[in-house]
């Protein structure tokens, strides 16, 4: 049971990560398409830099070995992004194909936290 919980989490933080990695990028570098759907939705181009920054810092911190109390901040923060891009495109009346990335990245951010190892979680003191 641990080794299949063990493959089941790298497969997806690496899926994670890389979807994150290629999503930060692309916002960075304010590619056209994601800038159209940025202002589609209502929201300030600035976005793009904090999310492209952030989402970069947060694979570093969930790669790395130790820092669990940043590994937490990084998983709730991929959280928060992805099921914000999820509302925004159903609020917005986008197309359910638009859901197909946030949703993805959004399971994976909750697999890889759920079955990250027990030396990548906070233990309580009151155990």
């Amino acid at each position: 049971m641990a080794k299949r919980n063990k493959i089941i989490y790298w497969v997806a933080t690496a899926w994670l990560a890389l979807g994150m990695v290629s999503t930060g990028i692309v916002q960075l570098i304010k590619m056209d398409e994601e800038v159209n759907n940025f202002t589609q939705l209502g929201y300030p181009l600035y976005l793009l830099t904090i999310l492209g920054v952030w989402k970069l810092l947060g694979v570093i911190a969930v790669l790395l070995p130790k820092f669990t109390l940043l590994k937490e901040w990084a998983y709730a923060g991929f959280f928060f992004a992805m099921s914000g891009a999820v509302i925004s495109h159903v609020a917005s009346g986008d197309a359910l194909s638009t859901l197909f990335g946030p949703l993805l990245l959004l399971i994976l951010t909750i697999l890889s936290w759920y079955f990250r190892p027990v030396e990548r979680k906070i233990i309580p003191l009151n155990q």
